[in-house]
């Protein structure tokens, strides 16, 4: 009952941090429109994202349109559009891996071995997708920080941290959470299973020295 409770709890961790790192890959909110010095009065919006730039004027009406080459992307953020899918791709298939090897699931009678190294890739997929979009998030943010700071950059090319950066964060950490459980999980019941077959061995092979003991005093006794 309890290992059914952890599953189904790192199936749900799971699958917010699939589901947010979806809506980090989509948003455009990576880069926000920073206002100091002369733009205190807040006219315009500006984000900008992996796959497109949004204006937004006076809160009354946005206009989005997409990137015309990937060039007109910064490095980090080049390496983010990539990588960011290659993670989305991980998490999705982390989670369909972790419901079949779930124990209340039964595919094609697998044995609680085999769902035991299924439960296994699952928590290491899970790991995989979460520390790249870590990384990346990570990244993104150092870079937005230090061109903040530096007097070299313009004021209007100076950005902020965006929503999808804090929302990265967060289905980061969800999506590792979730493999650490199904990997915990895993090693738990390994052990378990170990002892439960080494216990009985033992106990058999005892019964086993008893009965032959029983067996020969009996000859014995009834040779004489």
């Amino acid at each position: 009952m309890v290992s059914s409770a952890l599953q189904i709890a790192g199936l749900l961790i799971g699958g917010i941090g699939m589901i947010g790192t979806f809506a980090v890959t989509g948003v455009p909110q990576w880069r926000v429109s920073a206002f100091i010095e002369n733009n205190i009065i807040v006219f315009e919006t500006i984000w900008e994202g992996l796959w497109m730039h949004c204006i937004r004027q006076a809160n009354i009406r946005m206009q989005c349109k997409v990137y015309d080459s990937m060039l007109a992307l910064s490095p980090d953020l080049q390496a983010s559009r990539g990588l960011m899918c290659a993670g989305s791709v991980l998490s999705f298939l982390a989670f369909i891996i972790a419901i079949i090897g779930m124990k209340c699931t039964r595919c094609a009678q697998s044995s609680w071995q085999a769902k035991g190294c299924i439960i296994l890739t699952a928590g290491l997929l899970f790991i995989l997708s979460g520390a790249v979009e870590l990384i990346l998030v990570c990244w993104v943010a150092n870079t937005i920080i230090s061109d903040f700071y530096n007097p070299v950059v313009n004021v209007a090319q100076k950005r902020e941290l965006g929503e999808a950066l804090y929302l990265g964060w967060v289905a980061a950490f969800c999506l590792i959470a979730a493999g650490a459980i199904f990997c915990c999980f895993c090693c738990c019941c390994e052990k378990t299973r170990s002892y439960g077959h080494s216990a009985p061995t033992h106990y058999h092979t005892h019964s086993q020295h008893l009965h032959r003991k029983t067996e020969s005093s009996y000859s014995k006794s009834q040779y004489v």
